[in-house]
């Protein structure tokens, strides 16, 4: 009776069918040569498929329907995992699922190794570690005019190359956020970053049974790495553009430079990018706040008079200095919020009266160490 109401349901769906009997024969005892079903190994260690080997004669008429069923299509119906922490596989057309290997770009392996898109909203730190990578390259191009013009005071020659240099990271930054997925918009979708080897996926292809390696490299930050060195480009592009101009207009004979200063240091940006991205993606709060009190430090230093009332005075009454210290604030504090950020620490208002301390710390304790006041016994 069993075996006429299964064959009258042939004319539905060939894998329902399939569930069916495997499911029946899972509670029928068949006659083997083999006392179990043997799960045959597939290419890729830790992926096992159900597959009858050998079977004895004779067999039921249901048994024998079974195995006239089961073909190796049939098997890649089957999600299993995949070795390895990044190897997926991608859900083709006709329903089947591909052999284990890198996720398409946008898509990241889930906890059954299916490729699934990246549908997350960037978390707030991410956004902080974005607008560092920015700040980085405007703080090296403000930090190199500064340094080629050499004066005293703020011209309008050199606030004309910092404008420029605030117009070009700015322009970069927005054409960027409207090249990534979705294109046209401001929103941006990707998949988190979990573990610090999400960002390098290079170091981690799996090697089945000391084999073949599997090559399951991919953008697992999606789109956190690559957004990075689009900008880089970017903010070249547009500099070669706008800043000849600039400096041809305002700065005529050291204009020049500042160009030939950033089409050193973006390359070396990238670099540091492509092979330190996910140390500085978890240590970026620390290394601002480092260099900010470091920076804060040598601009008090440069001062020949070193007594409290003077470091004072100048701190509030050259606009240079206003402007410098000001900046020096906003990296603190910005450092302090990352930081809060990446511990899951509440912030709060009064943690950013820190940003004053390294500066007040300076100007209090410049006297004891000043050199002309040491004595050498």
């Amino acid at each position: 009776m069993l075996g006429a109401a299964l064959t009258s349901s042939i004319g539905h769906d060939r894998h329902q069918l399939l569930a069916a009997t495997w499911r029946f024969i899972s509670h029928v005892p068949v006659e083997r040569t083999r006392p179990y079903v043997r799960r045959r190994q597939s290419p890729e260690r830790g992926s096992t498929s159900p597959c009858l080997l050998r079977c004895s004669e004779p067999y039921t008429s249901l048994s024998s329907l079974f195995l006239s069923c089961l073909e190796e299509s049939d098997i890649m119906n089957v999600l299993t995992r995949c070795p390895g922490l990044y190897c997926g596989r991608e859900l083709l057309p006709d329903g089947n699922w591909s052999s284990c290997g890198a996720c398409p770009r946008g898509f990241r392996a889930n906890a059954s190794s299916a490729c699934e898109p990246c549908e997350d909203a960037p978390m707030f730190y991410d956004w902080l570690y974005l607008g560092f990578m920015v700040l980085l390259a405007l703080v090296l191009h403000w930090f190199c005019i500064d340094m080629i013009a050499m004066r005293r005071n703020i011209p309008k020659e050199v606030i004309a190359l910092h404008l420029s240099a605030l117009f070009e990271v700015v322009l970069a930054s927005l054409i960027v956020l409207q090249l990534t997925d979705p294109i046209g918009s401001f929103s941006v979708k990707s998949c988190k970053a979990k573990k610090l080897s999400d960002w390098y996926t290079l170091l981690h292809n799996p090697n089945p049974n000391y084999e073949v390696t599997l090559q399951c490299t991919q953008e697992a930050v999606y789109p956190l790495y690559t957004m990075v060195f689009v900008f880089y480009a970017l903010g070249i592009i547009l500099m070669l553009l706008i800043r000849p101009l600039i400096a041809k207009k305002f700065l005529p004979k050291q204009g020049k430079f500042t160009i030939y200063a950033a089409l050193y240091f973006y390359p070396i940006l990238a670099l540091l990018h492509a092979v330190g991205g996910g140390l500085i993606y978890y240590s970026f709060p620390y290394i601002l706040i480092i260099l900010s009190v470091l920076s804060n430090a040598a601009h008090f230093a440069f001062k020949l008079n070193q007594t409290v009332k003077s470091l004072l005075l100048s701190s509030v009454s050259d606009i240079k200095n206003v402007i410098v210290i000001l900046g020096h604030w906003l990296l603190h504090g910005y450092g302090v919020i990352a930081i809060a950020t990446l511990r899951e620490i509440t912030i709060h208002p009064t943690m950013l009266l820190l940003v004053v301390l390294p500066a007040l710390f300076y100007i209090i304790t410049a006297k004891f160490t000043d050199p002309h006041k040491l004595h050498i016994e």
